[in-house]
């Protein structure tokens, strides 16, 4: 019997139904499945900020997730040398790699190894990224902007 494990790898920073669908789905498509949580060093170097919320509490928020059997923290930037250490069979990922310099990079290192890539649709409505923003803006309104009684 084939034993599939699956890595799916974030930041998983302010959690939110995006990061639920991708590791609902990647659940779906292998028998274990571990999610990848990346450092707060490595999230700055590869987004510019720290994460809002700390590493601690990422790791135990991911590891809470129903469909997540193990919860590994990504402290280096080369997934080649994640998988060394996790072995897994299949990565996922969101679609928004697919078809760029990182996604075909990844799909070619990960080939080599014998390692599926696995894309799942991006969540466009919602995304660490967006409700940072949103986050920033309350916290440091722009002059002249309008603000709630």
């Amino acid at each position: 019997m084939v034993h599939r494990v699956g890595y799916a790898p974030g930041v998983y920073d302010l959690f939110h139904v995006g990061h639920l669908n991708i590791l609902r789905h990647a659940r779906s498509q292998c028998d274990y499945l571990v999610a990848g949580v990346v450092s707060d060093e490595m999230a700055a170097l590869a987004k510019g900020h720290r994460p809002v919320i700390p590493l601690p509490e990422r790791l135990e928020i991911v590891r809470s997730v129903r469909y997540v059997d193990a919860a590994f923290v990504e402290t280096v930037p080369d997934k080649v040398e994640t998988w060394q250490q996790v072995r897994f069979d299949v990565i996922f990922k969101g679609d928004d790699w697919r078809g760029t310099e990182k996604g075909e990079r990844l799909e070619r290192d990960f080939a080599e190894v014998g390692v599926e890539v696995v894309y799942f649709p991006y969540t466009v409505h919602t995304s660490s990224t967006q409700l940072r923003q949103a986050l920033d803006t309350l916290v440091n309104p722009q002059p002249g902007a309008l603000s709630a009684p």
